[in-house]
């Protein structure tokens, strides 16, 4: 059997409060030897490494998501500096910037509502990689529509931390800058859709040892269980799609993609 990881999973969210077991254990059956379980808040990130203590196949990533900025205490440092000791703590993230739903949608809401939130999500991006700096970590990169300002609050990084851009749907160009910047790219099940050419385009652009593999469970389930709840098996399907992409075999995507995710996160050894 072919061995791939998860690098992008959210087990600690409530759709899995029911069968948690068996979904790692379906996971395992699939081949999917590790999984990383993302926070997304500080209660997340504790429920996460909690789950590191139960499943030995499981690692976790530590930090807030950008859409919950506002929420956010003023230094998160702290906490993360803590979450960070520990030895299945893998990643700092996920964490970046999301411009696609601004606060002066609602009408309760004005322009200068904007700029305050923006700056929010800038302040705990640049907590989030200082922490990732200062233990040796690289970060889980979200964003959404704010492309040019990720790329630009990362510069400063370059050298100290990288990112890995999951549920990467960009353009190769794009791509190619973050490859330029030291930073790698990650995989979903949309890599499966029927309308994702421009998905598989920067999967078939992609060099072997700069992209991962991911499910983002339980959203975005790739095809055949399209609209359903998404969880780590379904890495394989991901993976078969994948290989045809790039006409290589399941064994050399294999290879590639958990070297990959071994020397990013070198804590998964």
């Amino acid at each position: 059997m072919n061995v791939f990881f998860d690098t992008h999973a959210h087990l600690d969210y409530p759709d899995y409060a029911p069968d948690l077991a068996e979904v790692v254990a379906r996971a395992q059956a699939a081949g999917i030897a590790k999984i990383i379980s993302i926070g997304t808040s500080l209660d997340s990130s504790e429920r996460a490494i909690r789950l590191t203590e139960k499943f030995e196949n499981v690692y976790a990533a530590v930090g807030w998501h950008p859409t919950e900025a506002l929420k956010a205490p003023k230094d998160m440092r702290p906490a993360l500096r803590e979450f960070s000791k520990h030895p299945k703590v893998v990643a700092i993230g996920e964490t970046g910037l999301d411009y696609h739903h601004l606060p002066s949608e609602k009408p309760e809401f004005i322009a200068a509502d904007d700029a305050r939130y923006k700056e929010r999500q800038a302040d705990i991006f640049r907590q989030q990689m200082e922490v990732a700096a200062e233990f040796g970590l690289n970060c889980i990169i979200h964003q959404r529509t704010a492309f040019d300002d990720t790329i630009a609050q990362m510069k400063p990084f370059i050298g100290k931390t990288r990112g890995v851009f999951h549920c990467f749907g960009e353009t190769v160009e794009r791509m190619k800058r973050v490859f330029e910047i030291g930073s790698l790219v990650s995989f979903t099940g949309i890599v499966t859709f029927k309308n994702a050419q421009n998905v598989r385009d920067c999967v078939a652009a992609a060099p072997p040892d700069k992209f991962m593999l991911e499910t983002d469970c339980p959203y975005l389930a790739p095809v055949p269980y399209r609209g359903k709840r998404c969880e780590p098996a379904y890495v394989k399907e991901i993976s078969e799609v994948i290989a045809q992409v790039k006409n290589c075999p399941l064994e050399e995507l294999s290879a590639a993609t958990c070297r990959t995710a071994m020397e990013f996160f070198p804590k998964l050894a």
